[in-house]
């Protein structure tokens, strides 16, 4: 992990748990308000919304204690590389997706498909240990940091099941809407 990723991680935790603690401290405020007028419905809404941010402030205290936590996700973009090959990667986002749309953003005509996002406590390990298993696959040879792989997402499946055990969620085949429905109406391109 370099000290540049570290630090961005540990900036994006702080001001995450910023958040929750001050709006921890305006549900406290509402529930303090509610108690001293008897509304108990209304006590009892804003008792689980406090649960909720607590439980969110603990997620977040542990990821900021491990650092080398996060997701670890497969990725396939069939619309430009076809169904045989997969982005691995980490991210140490709170919310895993907001890494995937930036992935897909403007730049590219398509989405891209999602076949896992497996949380681990030290992801960093794992996806370096995905990275070694298929380096041999590795699509760019030259920029290391490019994480694509002649790779299905079954083939990924199976070296995750061995290093993670049972996996939750896994999708093995992209649903590559939006390029599928868009694919019918792309003029023909003739070799001449």
């Amino acid at each position: 992990m370099t000290a540049t990723a570290r630090r961005k991680a540990e900036q994006e935790l702080a001001a995450e748990r910023e958040r929750l603690d001050k709006e921890r401290a305006h549900y406290a405020n509402a529930l303090q308000a509610l108690t001293l007028n008897g509304d108990t419905a209304g006590m009892a809404d804003v008792a689980a919304k406090l649960e909720t941010i607590d439980a969110a402030i603990a997620h977040n205290d542990f990821r900021s204690a491990n650092i080398r936590a996060g997701y670890v996700y497969v990725i396939s973009y069939t619309g430009a590389f076809g169904s045989n090959v997969v982005k691995i990667g980490m991210t140490r986002r709170l919310e895993p997706m907001d890494r995937v749309r930036e992935l897909g953003d403007a730049s590219v005509p398509f989405p891209f498909d999602v076949h896992a996002l497996f949380f681990s406590a030290d992801a960093v390990t794992l996806e370096t240990e995905l990275h070694k298993t298929f380096a041999s696959m590795k699509m760019n040879h030259v920029n290391e940091r490019r994480e694509f792989f002649f790779a299905t997402p079954a083939e990924v499946r199976e070296v995750l099941a061995v290093k993670v055990g049972n996996l939750l969620e896994f999708t093995d085949e992209p649903e590559a809407t939006q390029y599928l429905q868009s694919k019918r109406y792309w003029p023909s391109i003739s070799d001449s």
